[in-house]
């Protein structure tokens, strides 16, 4: 589920989302955009919409999860495709509230209003039950990947632990390890914090 933050961010993100405005487009031009944006998987962005705003979208998702590596950035973009698209949806919506309803009730001579709420409804949820599944998806492997690197984090500090014991000089990039300095004096801070402290003999 979206949490509050980002509930707050595809809110605002929606009242940007392009679509036919009443007053500039009309019963034909908004069932267009519905085929348009609803009925394919490979468009992101519109002719009509800014590039530059989906990716500043695209930007708060990679802020929000920092990605590391193809499969993570894959997901992450997914999300924020998913969550373009939903935004999309809502602005859809508004805009077929917006129309006054048909005399003979047909959009093109295929949807009625309510059959074009019902449809962007069906597809809102689809999107949101993906969504989730993606969430889910990237933080599990998020939760695999900091396991896997605290792991070798521990296994880097212990070896750096034997080596100046013997009075040694240890080079953690000689054994495959990636880690920054920053990142090797914060964890050694944070194993010495947490070693007891020896109290002086009485």
């Amino acid at each position: 589920m979206f949490t509050p933050n980002r509930a707050e961010v595809n809110q605002a993100n929606a009242q940007h989302s392009t679509g036919p405005k009443p007053e500039a487009g009309n019963q034909r031009s908004l069932l267009g955009v519905m085929r348009y944006s609803l009925g394919t998987e490979q468009v992101v962005v519109s002719p009509d919409e800014d590039r530059e705003l989906y990716h500043s979208h695209l930007k708060t998702f990679r802020d929000e999860y920092q990605p590391q590596g193809a499969t993570e950035e894959h997901l992450v973009q997914s999300l924020a495709h998913v969550s373009w698209r939903l935004n999309r949806v809502v602005a859809l919506e508004t805009n077929v509230l917006s129309i006054s309803y048909s005399p003979r009730g047909l959009v093109d001579g295929l949807f009625d209003q309510t059959k074009a709420l019902a449809n962007l409804s069906l597809h809102s949820q689809r999107l949101s039950r993906q969504f989730e599944r993606t969430v889910a998806k990237l933080r599990d492997l998020q939760q695999a990947r900091r396991a896997q690197e605290q792991q070798d984090l521990d296994h880097c500090l212990d070896l750096m632990e034997i080596h100046e014991s013997k009075g040694e000089t240890y080079v953690p990039s000689e054994d495959g390890f990636v880690f920054s300095p920053t990142q090797i004096s914060r964890a050694i801070r944070a194993r010495h914090a947490h070693k007891p402290h020896k109290t002086a003999a009485a």
